[in-house]
């Protein structure tokens, strides 16, 4: 299989609101970050995606299988026992334990109720919560709640997960481990993954992909080294002498200082077409020395602020 989802011109209108606009994506089995502003679309996308949600115009696949699917024997939707989902919302039930919780949504995959429940214990004891599994879920922490959210996405053992805004509240730590959790999931586990957020820190953590989506479009796609490369309009630039008559020669020519340390090391914005030579020329008439030149690198919230903002 050479794209886990493929996507061609998807739309979806509620009503006279465009919540997703002509989205087209191939994507390959990974890790892959859903990063856009709140309302962008995402949530929508996941739930086009597991046929929640059919979509007003286009086509697409899922793990080769049509949006929405088919349904099985038991009358049970195939693709959706494909995929895990993690919603936002807490979509926990009271009154369950969690090995009653994550059980109920195996047999809702279509387990039969035996195996569902050795799953739950299983799946509950690999993400930490083992001793707490007889516990109603009303009475645990919110990162607890978290990971036995993220059990009942996992119990059917399914290819790929999505998971919307899952460290959505968590403190440091717990953010940390459960973020520990998702990328062991893909790289020793074999899962391909769809975070979906609004955290930058999330998707560099976990991620090998990123998908930019902001007002329902598809911003920019691409590996985060492909997205945050070398631009051919940025330097860091580290300049010995006085400084002052470089800077406005430099800024003169449309060159933009947008760091600088106050040590010497500048971080610029050149025009098109700007020769590099130009720094060591302008250097020379200022009686300053440039010590060092390179291409800078494009952090991904730059990228992100630049595609989504502006």
């Amino acid at each position: 299989m050479t794209d886990f989802i493929d996507l061609r011109g998807i739309t979806r209108a509620f009503g006279s609101f465009t919540a997703l606009h002509e989205v087209t994506l191939a994507l390959p089995p990974g890790r892959v970050g859903l990063l856009g502003p709140n309302g962008a679309g995402k949530s929508t996308l996941l739930k086009v995606l597991m046929g929640l949600v059919p979509p007003s115009s286009g086509t697409g696949r899922v793990l080769d299988q049509e949006l929405g699917g088919d349904r099985d024997s038991t009358g049970n939707w195939r693709l959706r026992r494909l995929i895990g989902f993690m919603p936002e919302a807490d979509a926990l039930v009271p009154g369950l334990t969690g090995v009653e919780y994550v059980g109920l949504a195996g047999e809702l995959y279509g387990m039969p109720r035996r195996e569902a429940l050795r799953r739950a214990h299983e799946v509950l004891s690999y993400l930490g919560l083992e001793e707490a599994r007889y516990r109603r879920v009303e009475e645990y922490s919110l990162g607890m709640k978290q990971r036995a959210k993220l059990a009942q996405a996992l119990v059917h053992d399914p290819p790929v997960l999505l998971l919307d805004e899952p460290t959505s509240g968590l403190d440091p730590a717990g953010r940390d481990a459960l973020l520990r959790l998702v990328r062991e999931l893909g790289t020793e586990h074999g899962k391909s993954v769809i975070l979906s957020t609004h955290l930058l820190a999330d998707v560099e953590a976990v991620c090998e992909r990123v998908v930019i989506l902001a007002g329902g479009r598809v911003r920019r796609v691409g590996t985060v080294a492909e997205l945050c490369g070398h631009r051919r309009d940025r330097f860091r630039v580290r300049v010995d002498g006085e400084p002052a008559g470089f800077r406005d020669d430099l800024a003169a020519e449309g060159v933009t200082v947008l760091a600088d340390d106050g040590r010497g090391e500048w971080r610029v914005a050149v025009p098109d077409g700007w020769p590099a030579l130009g720094f060591f020329k302008l250097a020379a008439v200022n009686d300053a020395v440039v010590r060092s030149l390179v291409r800078d690198d494009e952090t991904l919230e730059e990228l992100f602020l630049r595609e989504v903002v502006g």
